[in-house]
């Protein structure tokens, strides 16, 4: 599918009480530095886009990866004609046509009626070039300054900008530098201060006028030397430019399906899952990387990413790009361990900087995925270290590093005055296990050792009498009162239905836990088929995941949220992946389309966009650092991967109907699939996967050997 034909509103249509995918319509190259949405409504606070309004406020430079973490240095372009009654954005707002709009990756177009203004943006990885079209006399921009800094008029073609408007940040001064150039002269400029401060530029009757913009986070120097690389572009030259660097990456994933809507719905994944992380260098004038450092409010040497939260995308986002953007993977993992060598902890929740936010610190997990691949393993031992000290070391800042680090290593378990203690643990050990594989690709036994006996604190907190993960107390006891269905207090966005399964590295050891094969399989099957009640006792009052769980019917998997996503893969580790296959194809199917309201909960961050490209394709990485994929059932009808090894992978899936519900047999260059699960060198090597499907299951026996990895089997 072509690149023009992805639509940027998929997933947009939402509300802080009920998410389609809480997605925003970014135009702009992979991994911006800044992405341009149209802002429809200011009125909504981060929900200020949204498909089904009519109203244009102007074109928004965002960096906003979610609603939930608010935006910064953001500033807004309003092209305007004639006299303005007041000056504000509902004053100068105008009516468009959405259906006539263009929401394209690379280029997002609007005509706003009541002025009959028609103008295009085309970004780059530092800025981009407006191009506007004027019908009318006395033309115009209005520009929108939260928190404006400076304004300073250069000349008749240039003026500069700065803001300082964020969420949160470590720098009170965090500021936003931008340099414009316009093609046509300012005939006057007028500011107007207040809550916002607005700056109205009056070109005259001019009926074209064109605006090459850079932007900096360093400076204006440094802006100006960002816009003065591409000053020379034209509109079609920025196009060519900005539809070649997603070519790129879509050039990288061709598929067929049986239905046309699955393939668009695919794209439209493959386009999310290359938004995030967004870059967060430059390059100066020698063409070396540097960045601004909000930690120690200092430019400093290096790479740098951000906007980010590892809870989420660890699951899917980076396994992804191990297979087909190992070169972006790699780069990233230098810019997170730049985080660390500047704040003395890895990062868990980038935006700009840490927000410390979620369980865990399951930057871990991309770390021990990239060292058992042999990614970047020249960092490994900087980022073992790094590891380590997460591990041990608590933070004087709470936004840094693992919450009740030093109970949990008395203790064995987070004590359940922490909130979400139950999270923390499982994640925890977790993590655990992940800094005992990265020292296992270093030869640290030692090290190895010891965290690989810390991964099995889950099972401190595990409750025979329930069957579930529970939180105790310090003196080891559970809590008196106990509600299968009661989300929040000890539990991270589910109750403990959505918590007690997050054993990656031991699903053995959790069967064992739980009274066996028997008495796991019972408990999944109660788990999926029973009713999506929810009790809001530990939140008080309905939070939206708890919304999406109940709307999608799908019993306790809250395909919603990225806790259920490895769910059905569990049963594979009882030998009995036909119990899932129906599962996946209806979830791929039922829950996910291209359209605005096209995701069953938020799409964070490109994580739930790689679960729907993984399971589409037939695999999904249920444990980062593991090296396993474990296979599912595939949408595709054929998939062609160009992998970063140089490598081709087809996959092939036929019959593949609505009727064609399991995996009768699967081949990988012809020989029989015997295992449960592709390891990652099988996938780089390339070659033939094919599905045989059918549409009754075809149960088999597998011996342990070819069930996925568990710790507990691995002994």
């Amino acid at each position: 599918m072509m690149i023009e034909t992805i639509d940027t509103r998929h997933g947009t249509a939402n509300q802080h009480s009920f998410s389609n995918g809480n997605c925003l319509p970014y135009t702009g190259v992979p991994f911006g530095m800044n992405y341009f949405a149209a802002q429809t409504n200011d009125a909504h606070g981060s929900w200020w886009f949204h498909p089904e309004d009519h109203t244009f406020q102007g074109y928004r430079i965002t960096h906003q990866p979610s609603p939930w973490m608010g935006d910064f240095s953001h500033v807004l372009f309003t092209p305007i004609s004639g006299e303005l009654s007041d000056i504000s954005l509902f004053h100068a707002q105008s009516s468009y046509r959405p259906k006539e709009a263009i929401f394209r990756p690379y280029e997002l177009s609007i005509r706003q009626l009541r002025y009959n203004i028609s103008s295009t943006v085309i970004p780059s990885m530092y800025g981009g070039i407006l191009s506007v079209n004027y019908e009318k006399d006395q033309n115009g921009l209005m520009l929108t300054l939260p928190g404006a800094k400076e304004i300073t008029q250069i000349s008749d073609h240039e003026l500069h900008v700065s803001v300082v408007n964020f969420s949160g940040a470590e720098d009170d001064d965090f500021t936003f530098y931008l340099s414009l150039h316009f093609e046509n002269p300012i005939h006057n400029l007028k500011q107007v201060d207040g809550e916002k401060t607005f700056v109205l530029l009056d070109f005259g009757n001019v009926k074209k006028q064109t605006l090459h913009l850079g932007t900096s986070f360093i400076s204006f120097s440094q802006a100006d030397l960002n816009r003065s690389r591409e000053q020379a572009m034209s509109v079609a030259d920025f196009r060519s430019a900005s539809q070649s660097a997603w070519e790129n990456y879509f050039d990288r994933v061709q598929v067929e399906h049986t239905n046309s809507e699955h393939t668009k719905t695919f794209y439209h994944n493959l386009y999310r899952i290359f938004l995030f992380p967004q870059t967060f260098y430059e390059l100066n004038e020698n063409g070396e990387k540097i960045h601004y450092d909000t930690y120690n409010k200092a430019v400093k040497p290096g790479i740098l990413y951000t906007n980010n939260g590892f809870w989420d995308t660890y699951k899917t986002v980076y396994p992804f790009y191990s297979l087909v953007a190992k070169e972006k993977y790699e780069e990233m993992l230098e810019g997170f361990l730049t985080s660390y060598e500047e704040t003395g902890f890895l990062p868990k929740w980038l935006s700009p900087d840490e927000r410390g936010l979620m369980p865990g610190t399951l930057i871990d997990a991309v770390v021990a995925d990239a060292a058992v691949k042999g990614i970047r393993k020249d960092l490994m031992p900087r980022l073992l270290e790094a590891m380590k000290k997460g591990a041990t070391v608590q933070s004087d800042k709470s936004n840094y590093g693992r919450q009740g680090t030093l109970d949990y290593l008395k203790y064995g378990y987070v004590p359940s005055n922490y909130h979400e203690s139950v999270n923390h643990t499982l994640d925890y050990a977790y993590s655990d296990f992940c800094i005992s594989q990265v020292a296992k690709t270093l030869g640290d036994d030692k090290t190895a050792t010891y965290y690989s006996q810390q991964a099995l604190n889950y099972q401190n907190i595990f409750d025979e009498k329930t069957g579930f993960m529970r939180a105790k107390d310090t003196n080891g006891d559970f809590g008196a009162d106990f509600s299968s269905i009661r989300w929040g207090k000890d539990y991270a966005e589910g109750s403990t239905w959505q918590s007690s399964f997050a054993v990656y590295q031991d699903f053995q050891g959790l069967i064992n836990q739980m009274g066996g094969r028997k008495a796991f399989m019972e408990k999944l099957i109660e788990l999926c088929n029973q009713a999506p009640d929810f009790d809001v006792k530990g939140y008080g009052f309905e939070i939206h995941e708890m919304s999406e769980m109940a709307a999608i019917e799908f019993g306790q998997l809250a395909i919603s949220n990225q806790p259920s996503f490895h769910y059905p893969y569990l049963f594979s580790y009882l030998g009995k992946p036909e119990m899932a296959q129906p599962l996946i194809k209806s979830l791929l199917t039922e829950c996910f389309t291209a359209a605005v309201d096209g995701y069953p909960g938020d799409e964070d961050n490109g994580s739930m966009a790689g679960w729907y490209i993984f399971n589409s394709l037939g695999f999904y990485p249920v444990s980062p650092g593991t090296g396993e994929y474990v296979i599912g059932m595939p949408l595709v009808k054929k998939a062609t991967l160009k992998l970063s090894s140089g490598n081709t992978l087809t996959i092939n899936a036929t019959p593949n109907h609505p009727q064609q519900l399991f995996v009768q047999e699967t081949t990988r260059n012809q020989n029989l699939q015997e295992k449960l699960f592709f390891t990652h060198e099988e996938l780089v090597a390339g070659g033939n996967i094919d599905f045989k499907l059918g549409i009754v299951p075809n149960p088999k026996e597998h011996t342990p050997d070819k069930l996925p990895f568990s710790l507990s089997a691995a002994k």
